[in-house]
């Protein structure tokens, strides 16, 4: 059990790259711990050298700390942290004060000197503290796999000391990476690509298409807007946009060829979608496609439906199976949304048999049939803006962080 703490010191990993770059990724990441530690009652986020260190108005427990660092990308891993003078007695007080009641089966110390000037070596740091937790514990020591691990930062004012780690998502701060619009359709891959491209510094703006007012569009609406809600605590845009495109689809169904049809209504929803991108300064489109996994997705009917669009289209699951798919969506807490009953507006009107290898002449002649054009502004008139409120996604997660086994010792 870790103590409960007013600091938690916060280390990134890919950030440590960046270069001259580096401050900007360092203060992105800051902007988002501060906003995620809010509900905490957050005073200050810190820059220190190669780490974060976040102050809050109170102590607050370990669940309370994982629940709400946890979802921020480019933490490498976190722990609640206790400041220190930087000189060995004041270090050495600040462990033995701290040390839970409960017996550890093994411990080890690990330091760390930012500042190279301090008098001591890590590993004469190391063994002076392990030399006092033992005599004051009885514990013993073990330097590989140990049930506790204690930290000692040395930095350049001050020393910080950690008990344990708590692993966080990795990747970069959300932000970092500009803008992209995501083609939401409220099943199990397209949270994942948002996910995924959340981790990798993209804003995310959900977009998400249904066919009203055919079938149960209610219904899907609802399951979009439940997982932007879910991934909201990511760091996803708390809104979304919905898009009715019902008659367009049967208009689609009346003047194309059946096995074209497929392709036209991802046509349709590219070009939507990148109107609504655009308006908010996104750069691109993101889908949750799987090369092969259905029939249309080969990489002609891909190339398809990329013709339609004037920006990139980013599948970040080009290479993954179905399995590794709902995995992921399982650990993300997407899954089991992904089940709320609604028609994929996909699904609408489909035809008995699709063109897997279409000709990209063949499909610019299949869609000449229709105004696109006009149907592509028909269902930007008919769309609407939905905010959503990730509070009780938040609670639910913060349940689940509670729960959750945080993984602790690794380096």
């Amino acid at each position: 059990m870790i103590p409960t703490s007013r600091h938690a010191v916060i280390h990134y990993a890919e950030i440590g790259l960046k270069g001259r770059n580096r401050p900007f990724f360092e203060r992105a990441l800051a902007d988002n711990v501060a906003r995620h530690l809010e509900p905490l009652g957050v005073e200050k986020v810190e820059r220190l050298p190669g780490r974060l260190l976040a102050r809050l108005a109170q102590r607050r427990d370990e669940a309370a700390w994982t629940a709400a660092l946890s979802t921020v990308f480019g933490i490498a891993y976190f722990a609640p942290a206790f400041e220190a003078e930087r000189e060995m007695e004041a270090i050495r007080e600040v462990v033995l004060a701290h040390l839970v009641p409960e017996p550890a089966e093994s411990f080890r110390i690990r330091a760390s000197r930012a500042d190279k000037s301090f008098p001591l070596l890590s590993p004469e740091i190391e063994r002076e503290l392990g030399t006092a937790v033992q005599e004051r514990t009885g514990w013993p020591v073990q330097l590989e796999g140990a049930a506790l691990e204690i930290g000692v930062e040395v930095v350049y004012d001050r020393a910080l000391v950690t008990f344990g780690r708590i692993r966080g998502p990795g990747g970069l701060p959300v932000g970092v990476s500009g803008r992209v619009g995501l083609l939401l359709s409220g099943g199990i891959d397209s949270p994942v690509a948002g996910y995924l491209v959340l981790k990798r510094g993209c804003t995310v703006t959900p977009i998400h298409f249904h066919s009203r007012p055919f079938g149960n569009w209610r219904g899907a609406e609802k399951r979009a807007r439940k997982i932007v809600e879910a991934l909201a605590t990511y760091g996803m845009t708390p809104h979304l946009h919905a898009v009715p495109i019902g008659r367009q689809q049967r208009e689609i169904t009346v003047r194309a060829p059946a096995g074209f049809r497929v392709l036209l209504y991802r046509r349709l929803m590219v070009r939507a979608a990148e109107h609504l991108m655009l308006r908010e300064g996104g750069k691109a489109l993101v889908t949750g496609e799987s090369l092969g996994q259905v029939a249309s997705q080969t990489l002609e009917g891909l190339a398809a439906t990329e013709d339609a669009a004037a920006v990139p289209i980013l599948r970040p699951l080009i290479g993954m199976d179905k399995q590794e798919i709902v995995d992921q969506a399982h650990s993300i807490g997407t899954f089991i949304l992904s089940q709320i009953p609604g028609d994929d507006c996909c699904s609408f009107l489909m035809p008995r048999n699709v063109v897997t290898r279409p000709r990209l002449k063949a499909v610019r002649q299949a869609e000449a049939t229709v105004d696109m054009d006009a149907l592509v502004d028909e269902a930007l008139a008919r769309a609407s803006r939905i905010e959503v409120d990730p509070a009780t996604s938040r609670l639910e997660h913060d349940v689940n962080a509670r729960s959750r086994t945080a993984r602790r010792g690794e380096g």
